[in-house]
This record gives structure tokens, sequence and C-alpha cells, in this order.
């Protein structure tokens, strides 16, 4: 994962280089009313609008399914490509935990950094202030694989997650607030393969949202691709 910049820094590129957000009422505000999104990505390198390894993801909370799950449509538009690549549609929980009940059953390496994070209780802890500690355990149940360019083909499989997240406060004294998480998520079966992973978080308390997500992933035992990094940026939340 790349370092962490100094966190005045990246509040500034946060809140410069976005376009402005939905002005929302206490009542208004959270993913109830902001339903669409978008966030610039870099895999293996940094968020930026052109580039190797860069792009959007487009995501579309389109509504709560019989089980209680919010479902959520996300496509990785990657630049310099013809046609983005394909849209997965998945359902997310109050915990984070994803299940993708629809064919091909995937969520690619891009969007497992991001999706689990929409579970509207996930960061629900900060209520008792922007240092708060916690734990967060849920499980994801899709087809995943690392690679970026081999596509998402194979078995569903359930990965247990379990994290520690810590708040580190509001950067320069802004609106986002600085998470630093740890943990792993572990296959169920098939190779046992389990995933290591580092990030640093800016949340914005008002939208119910990452602002920013800097990710590393580790494979255990080894793969193909036996590490990478995600970094997104929010570049748009709107209504649908």
């Amino acid at each position: 994962m790349n370092k962490l910049l100094p966190v005045a820094i990246i509040t500034a590129a946060i809140l410069a280089g976005s376009p402005a957000l939905p002005a929302q009422s206490p009542a208004a505000a959270g993913l109830r009313s902001v339903t669409h999104l978008v966030y610039q990505f870099g895999y293996n390198t940094k968020a930026a609008k052109s580039g190797t390894g860069t792009g959007t993801t487009t995501i579309d909370l389109v509504g709560l399914a019989k089980d209680g799950g919010m479902t959520v449509t996300a496509t990785d538009n990657w630049w310099n490509t013809v046609k983005p690549r394909q849209s997965y549609t998945c359902e997310v929980y109050l915990d984070g935990g994803v299940t993708c009940p629809h064919a091909p059953y995937a969520i690619s390496p891009i969007q497992i950094a991001i999706v689990p994070l929409l579970g509207q209780e996930y960061f629900s802890p900060l209520s008792a202030g922007p240092t708060a500690t916690w734990q967060q355990k849920y499980s994801v149940k899709a087809t995943f694989s690392p690679s970026a360019a081999t596509g998402f083909a194979g078995q569903v499989y359930t990965w247990n997650c379990a994290y520690t997240l810590t708040g580190k406060g509001t950067p320069g004294g802004g609106p986002l607030i600085l998470i630093h998480s740890t943990g792993s998520m572990k296959q169920q079966g098939g190779r046992y393969i389990a995933v290591n992973r580092k990030a640093n978080i800016l949340f914005d308390p008002h939208l119910k949202v990452p602002a920013l997500v800097d990710e590393e992933f580790t494979f255990v035992p080894q793969l193909t691709v036996n590490r990478y990094t995600v970094e997104m940026k929010l570049i748009k939340a709107s209504p649908q």
C-alpha cells in the first residue's frame, strides 16, 4: 500500500478534486438519499482520471432485497477500453456482509475494496467520536479473483472477514474522519486462502460513505497475483 500521505494533504486533495456534493438536511443525509456514487480508482497505482490501471467504479443503490440486504449494482469502467467491464449485482447488509446471488455471482478486485463499506452500520461506532476503535466481522459470498486481467469465472465461496478499525480524528480539523483498518478475509473451502488487508479510509460522516480508500491486499498462500493495491476517490454522490 502507498505510504500514508500527510493527512492534511489527503484531505485537501479530496475536497479540492471532487465536484460539489449535494447539500443535505439531517433528515435526508445518508444512503437513503445518496443512491448513485462514482469513484475514481487506481489498481496498483494512484486513483486518477487516466493512465494504466485507472478508471471509475459506478455504484447504484437500487433498493432493498426481500432478506433485508441493500441491492447494489457496481460497474468498473477501465481507462482506455471500448466497453466497461461487466456490472455485478450484490446485496450489502448492515454490517458490511455481501452476497452476490446473480450470475456470474462475482465481485471485482476493485469493488471488494468499497462495497462492504456501504453497509449502513459499518461505521456506526464513530457516533461515539472520531477516535473510536471497533471490531467488524461479516461474510462475503461470491466468486472473487485478485487479478484485474483474468476475469472472475470460478466457484462461489464464503469468505469470513474480521477487521480492527481505529478512528484517527479529523485531519486538519476538516469534515472527514481518518480510519485505519487491518484484518483479513478467509476463504471457507477451496485452498483456504487468507487475504490480509490494510487500509486507510477517509469517511464522510454527512454522506455516510467513504470519500477515499487506500488499501493493500496480500494473499496466503501465494497466487498468480500475490499482492495488489487499490485506491478509490469519491468524485460524485447524488440521488439516482
